[in-house]
């Protein structure tokens, strides 16, 4: 699945999903976008990963949630790179996991803005770019919680509910374009996300504790995930936009 001559800007793309995500596209040969928002380390770590692989890596600084800081980021990237040919919206941040009633609602409109306005926000920007080019590619990252919409988790399912809310929109918006839009909600990931998930609600400290109980005999890992990606963008998917794919290891009728 090559991938040389495209250009992918991936948001939080500097650790756990949105990491796994950046190299694997990488070693598909796209130039990649590192987006972080205080992680400068991880970033950097993460473009000298990429360039390590023979692409090109740049790390940029944004909050998602800030419309400005957005538009600003996706027109130096266009300068820098010449260039966008596939967005990757992974940016996110987990809620406290309690009920409505106990919800701060700041903690709400903190949790809904980065995942729901910041996935709006890059996509209105990016869109312009994507259709000047052959082949334009949206991945939306939500989440197994869409299948279930669990208790104690209002913040997070609702910025996630968001997400592919505007997936489905724009996949019919611009598929006149030749731009496929697609989300892949994955479960619970080894990433420092889903480490600290599995301590609050289940006491696990070391995920591979839980390996023998998950599907497949192992937790969900970045490349997982990177994997399906890597396929929604690449010229192998040549029919598929609109569309949900989890990522959790689970078929529909076992839930």
């Amino acid at each position: 699945m090559s991938l040389k001559g495209r250009v992918a800007i991936v948001t939080g793309g500097n650790r756990g999903i949105g990491r796994g995500i950046a190299l694997g596209l990488a070693q598909d040969g796209a130039d990649i976008a590192v987006n972080y928002r205080q992680d400068v380390e991880g970033a950097r770590e993460t473009v000298a990963d990429i360039t390590a692989l023979g692409a090109k890596a740049i790390a940029y600084q944004a909050s998602v949630d800030d419309y400005e800081a957005v538009r600003g980021m996706v027109a130096q990237i266009a300068n820098d790179f010449g260039c966008i040919d596939i967005l990757v919206n992974n940016a996110g941040i987990a809620s406290r996991g309690l009920a409505v009633a106990d919800t701060d609602p700041a903690e709400f409109e903190r949790v809904v803005r980065t995942h729901c306005f910041g996935t709006f926000y890059a996509t209105r920007e990016v869109i312009p770019h994507l259709r000047k080019r052959p082949r334009g590619d949206i991945i939306m990252i939500s989440s197994a919680a869409t299948r279930r919409w669990s208790a104690n988790g209002a913040p997070y399912n609702v910025g996630k509910a968001g997400i592919e809310a505007i997936a489905e929109g724009v996949a019919k918006e611009e598929r006149a374009s030749n731009i496929r839009v697609n989300i892949v909600a994955p479960g619970i990931v080894e990433t420092e996300m889903g480490r600290r998930l599995m301590k609050a609600t289940r006491n696990v400290d070391d995920l591979r504790d839980i390996d023998a109980d998950s599907p497949f005999g192992h937790v969900c890992q970045p490349e997982d995930v990177a994997n399906v990606v890597r396929y929604l963008v690449s010229d192998l998917n040549t029919y598929v936009t609109g569309e949900r794919i989890y990522v959790d290891g689970l078929a529909g009728a076992m839930l």
